[in-house]
Order: C-alpha cells, then sequence, then structure tokens
C-alpha cells in the first residue's frame, strides 16, 4: 500500500511538472510573436539592460573593496581615484544598477500588458464559444475567479520569472567565480552549500505549501460561487425569508477557506524562519572566515567588506528566489486552471469551409430529428416538423415533451443525435453559426438585461444600430411611451438582470431589441407564460406585429396565447401527437382539446 501511494504521488509530481512546463510554452508565444516585430526588439532591449544591471552589480563590491582599503591606506587603488573618487564611482555604479532595472521594467511593460490583454481576450472569447451543456454545468462565480486567478499568475510570470530566476542564476555565478579566483574554494564551498541547502528546504517546503495553497483555491472559489450564486438569487432568497440560511452556507464555505488559509499562513511563517536561520547561518560562517583572513595578514579589511557585502547580495536574491518560487509554483497552477479552461473542446463547432447561411423564404424543417441532453433519456424521438415560409406554427405539450429543445436545437446550441435540422434546404450543422444566428430572433421567457441603460438594452440587438432605428424599434415593441415618461427616458438604467424594470418591460425592451435585429425567423420560447394576464394581452400584441411577415416559431404554455396561429403542433413523450388548427384540433377532442379544456377550468378557478 505504501508503495502504491507513493508511485501515485510521484505521478501526480510528474503531473504537475509536465503542467507547469507546458503553461510556461504556451505564454512562450506571447513573449515573442512572429507577427510582432516590435515586441521581439523590446524582448531583446530588456534582456541586454537586465544584462549591463547584472554586471554593474556583481562589480561594484570591488569599488566598495577599494574605497574601504584606500581609506585604510591598505593599497592604491588601480585607477588611482582615491577614496573619494572611488565612493563616488560606487555610489554611480549602484545608480546605474537600478537605473537599468527601470529601464528593463519600461522596456518590457508593453510586452507584459501586450500579453495579458490578448489572453484575457482569449479566454473571454472561448468561454462564450463554449457549448450550451458546458455552461449549465459550471458556475459563473468559478469561471470568473479561475480566470481572475489566472490572468494575475500570467502578470506575475511575466514580470517575476523571466526577469528573476534567470537573472539569479547569472549573478550566483558570477559571484562564486570571484569568491573563486579571489579568496579560496573553501569560500565557495560554504556558499555552494548554503545555497544548495537554502534551495532544497525552499522547494521541498514550497512544494508542501502548493497542496494547501491548493485546497485554499478550491474553498476561495466555493465561497465565491455560493456568494454569486446567493446574490443572483436575490429576489428567491427574499421571498423565502432566507437570508439567515444563506449567510450561514456562506459563512461555512468561509469557514473552510479560514481553515485552509491559516495553515497556509503558518506554513509560510515556517518557511519564512527555516530561510533566515539557513542564510544567517552560511553568512556567519563566511564572515568568520575573512574575520580569521584579516587576523591573518591574508586579506584587507576591504576583502572583509567585500565578502560581506557579497553575501548580503546573495542574500536578498535568495530571500527573493523563495517567494518567487512560491508565486511562481502558485501561478503555474492558477495559469493552468486557465489554460485547462483554453483547451475545453468546444461541442459546438464550425465544420471547416462551412458557408453562411443563405436565408430565402426562411422555411424551418425538422427531419426525423432525435436528441437527448443524456444519450440514456431521449427528449425528441424522430420528430419531423416542416415550418413554411412566412407561416406561424406553435409547438405545445406538457413540461418535458420536448418543446424548449426544438428551440435550442434551432439555434444550435446542441447538435441533434439523429436526423437533420434545415433552414432553407441547409442543414444547420454545414453552415457557420454567425450567419445561423443572425438570421434567427428570439424571445425568451424570462429576457435577461445588461445592467446598462435602456438605450443600451434594445440597441444590443444590431450593433452601429441608429438613435432613430432604436426609438422605432421601442415604438413597435409598445415601450416608447413608457420610456419616454421615465426621469432619463432612454438613459434610464434597468439595474442587475433588468430588475428595475417590471417583468412586462423587460418583456418589451427583449422584443424590441429583437425587432432592431431584424431576423427573418423569429422564435417565441414561452415569451408572455411568466406574465400576468393583462401584461400578457398587451405583450401579444408586440408579437404579433413582430412576427409580420416572418417565419415565426412559437413555443407556448398558455393555449390562449396561440389560437391564431396558422398551425399547433402538439408534443408528447418527445412526438408529434397531433397537428393542425386550433379549430381542427379542438373538433378532434384530442390531447389538444383536453390540455384547453383544462386550462380553461384553472382560469374559471382562478377568476
Amino acid at each position: 500500500m505504501r508503495k502504491r501511494h507513493t508511485a501515485s504521488e510521484e505521478e501526480l509530481k510528474r503531473a504537475e511538472q509536465r503542467s507547469g512546463w507546458r503553461t510556461i510554452r504556451k505564454v512562450a508565444p506571447y513573449l515573442w510573436p512572429d507577427d510582432k516585430p516590435w515586441v521581439k526588439r523590446r524582448v531583446v532591449l530588456a534582456l541586454l539592460a537586465l544584462l549591463a544591471s547584472k554586471l554593474i552589480a556583481v562589480y561594484t563590491p570591488m569599488l566598495y573593496r577599494d574605497a574601504v582599503d584606500a581609506l585604510a591606506g591598505e593599497g592604491v587603488p588601480m585607477l588611482a581615484l582615491g577614496a573619494v573618487g572611488l565612493t563616488v564611482a560606487y555610489g554611480m555604479a549602484r545608480l546605474m544598477t537600478n537605473g537599468f532595472q527601470q529601464l528593463r521594467d519600461a522596456l518590457f511593460a508593453a510586452v507584459g500588458q501586450r500579453a495579458l490583454r490578448q489572453l484575457a481576450l482569449e479566454t473571454f472569447t472561448h468561454i462564450h464559444r463554449l457549448s450550451m451543456r458546458y455552461h449549465i454545468t459550471r458556475k459563473t462565480g468559478g469561471l470568473s475567479r479561475i480566470i481572475e486567478r489566472g490572468v494575475k499568475g500570467v502578470d506575475f510570470l511575466l514580470r517575476f520569472l523571466l526577469f528573476s530566476i534567470g537573472p539569479l542564476v547569472l549573478e550566483l555565478v558570477l559571484i562564486a567565480g570571484i569568491l573563486f579566483f579571489l579568496f579560496d574554494v573553501w569560500y565557495l564551498a560554504v556558499v555552494a552549500l548554503t545555497i544548495a541547502v537554502y534551495v532544497w528546504f525552499t522547494f521541498a517546503v514550497t512544494e508542501w505549501r502548493v497542496k494547501l495553497r491548493r485546497e485554499m483555491n478550491d474553498q476561495d472559489t466555493d465561497a465565491n460561487q455560493k456568494a454569486i450564486d446567493s446574490l443572483l438569487n436575490f429576489e428567491t432568497v427574499k421571498y423565502f425569508g432566507a437570508e439567515s440560511r444563506e449567510a450561514a452556507r456562506y459563512d461555512k464555505a468561509m469557514e473552510g477557506y479560514e481553515r485552509a488559509a491559516l495553515l497556509t499562513s503558518y506554513s509560510l511563517s515556517f518557511l519564512n524562519f527555516g530561510q533566515s536561520f539557513l542564510i544567517t547561518g552560511g553568512l556567519v560562517i563566511v564572515m568568520v572566515m575573512a574575520a580569521m583572513g584579516v587576523q591573518n595578514g591574508a586579506l584587507t579589511v576591504g576583502d572583509f567588506v567585500m565578502v560581506n557585502a557579497y553575501m548580503i547580495q546573495i542574500t536578498m536574491p535568495l530571500n527573493f528566489l523563495g517567494t518567487v518560487y512560491r508565486e511562481i509554483r502558485q501561478s503555474l497552477v492558477d495559469m493552468g486552471e486557465m489554460f485547462d479552461l483554453l483547451e475545453q473542446p468546444s461541442e459546438i463547432a464550425d465544420k471547416p469551409g462551412a458557408s453562411a447561411l443563405k436565408v430565402g423564404g426562411g422555411r424551418v424543417t425538422l427531419d426525423a430529428v432525435e436528441f437527448g441532453y443524456d444519450p440514456e433519456r431521449p427528449i425528441l424521438k424522430g420528430v419531423s416538423l416542416d415550418v413554411a415560409p412566412g407561416q406561424t406554427v406553435a409547438i405545445v405539450g406538457p413540461s418535458g415533451s420536448g418543446k424548449s429543445t426544438i428551440g435550442r436545437l434551432l439555434f444550435r446550441f446542441y447538435d441533434v443525435g439523429g436526423g437533420a435540422l434545415r433552414i432553407d434546404g441547409q442543414d444547420v450543422r454545414d453552415v457557420t453559426q454567425d450567419s445561423l444566428h443572425d438570421a434567427i430572433g428570439v424571445v425568451p421567457q424570462d429576457t435577461v438585461l445588461f445592467n446598462d441603460t435602456i438605450r443600451y438594452n434594445i440597441a444590443y440587438g444590431r450593433d452601429g444600430a441608429t438613435e432613430g432605428e432604436v426609438i422605432a424599434a421601442a415604438k413597435s415593441a409598445q415601450i416608447h411611451d413608457f420610456i419616454m415618461g421615465l426621469p432619463q427616458g432612454y438613459d434610464t438604467a434597468v439595474g442587475e438582470r433588468g430588475l428595475k424594470l417590471s417583468g412586462g418591460e423587460k418583456q418589451r425592451v427583449g422584443i424590441a431589441r429583437t425587432l432592431l435585429k431584424n431576423p427573418p425567423i423569429l422564435l417565441l420560447d414561452e415569451a408572455t407564460s411568466a406574465l400576468d394576464t393583462e401584461t400578457e394581452r398587451e405583450i401579444q400584441g408586440a408579437l404579433r406585429r413582430a412576427g409580420e411577415g416572418r417565419t415565426v416559431l412559437t413555443i407556448a404554455h398558455r393555449l390562449s396565447t396561440i389560437a391564431d396561429a396558422d398551425r399547433i403542433i402538439v408534443l408528447e413523450d418527445g412526438r408529434i401527437a397531433e397537428q393542425g388548427t386550433h379549430a381542427d384540433l379542438l373538433a378532434a377532442r384530442g390531447r389538444y382539446w383536453s390540455l384547453w379544456q383544462r386550462q380553461a377550468a384553472e382560469q374559471e378557478d382562478a377568476a
């Protein structure tokens, strides 16, 4: 059992290493893009500035030594600058070191910001390309947190990995060479041993801390998801007086985060103390050796000071190494999660060479369509349907019969499992999604608005719409007068998800938005089922006008709203049970008649 456990840990470690290298490989093209020569130039200049700063930094303690020896009268400076001149040269060297570092940062800033912007945009765009199936199984709060942490991780990696780890190794090699040639091998041995033990300790403890940080991340994501989920369902929480229940649920999640955060904090204290102990031990040993050398006359006071300066110069980047390594490991974890998201395959994708949909009349055809969200639970079972151009066809049926599923397949949120769905003879799987979406306007059951103005939400229907077109769409949707009665008119903010507007007002804005899009095919997915009877009557007028001259597919719950449809399809258990006009179906006294009688009785009881 122990061997198996160890093997499992080794496999996990190798997987993490592969993930880290994978992440670094994915970031590299953003720093050295073939189509952006200016980026390459900036990277090269930044690296040259980095090299200059390190060479000057390594030479600076030698000037310090010569200045001290000149003051002590223990030697003649090579350039006969004297103590004052050497002190000035020492100060200038420190200034130049800092100057080249700032130049490096300034040169690389545009490269780093461009990479961050491009990565954030690619991730955002990719998430929008992922299928409906993916989005309904993920929580928005968790996705936003992954992106936020991933972008921060990229920022840290760009700023520190390129300009910390490599330069640190270069500086250590140069200082090791100086200690070996100017002193003796024992100084180098002590420094090398100190660095080796320090690096081993730092890496070992950090590997342990990464697991703690990952647990803390998971707890943080869980708490954030619960908070966002609760806030998005603000009304539901209020309806059920569940504020204390939600607070307890959130507090429980935060308790898990607190526990993980404390362990992470304690482990950091242990790491910092261990690093300080090792560095201090190495520094003391080297300084004692140098002091003995001065006493023996083998070294000058300047040599003693120079050794001290080099040890401090080593100590600073080594302490930095601990921080950088910890953050780089964490950044790689965070970035790995973001790149996992970027590598998430899109279930619905355009075929290679897919052509744009060419809409003629707007005929919609379902040919023996089969579909199931779960392969073991089919929803549609061989549904065939033909909607002629300009015709209004309503689809009704009990819950779970597959009404809304047809709308999702038409918009290609999912692909059919069998059969085909065509528009003007073109299979929706063979055309580009952009052209398909342009051809279909959707008014859903619950219109969700952006937290912006009414103007913005209506204009969202067509990019570049003029003020006159927005107003015309609002008038057609019978909401212009209401908007003009508001203190800020079209500039009125609708609030989060449009909560400042009533259900009917939101639906009218949604209808106006769809009218502005001006699609040849209109899909009304239970567009009035959530409204009261009076509001529903008013909205129905707007919907009838919206459907003029278009192919309309109406998915309805209330049968009274679709009585004037050209044809009514009754779905039951994933199949078409009957179809015809309202009058024909009532006369047949079948399933539609039963649904009509039931709803009529419910309305009488409600009255």
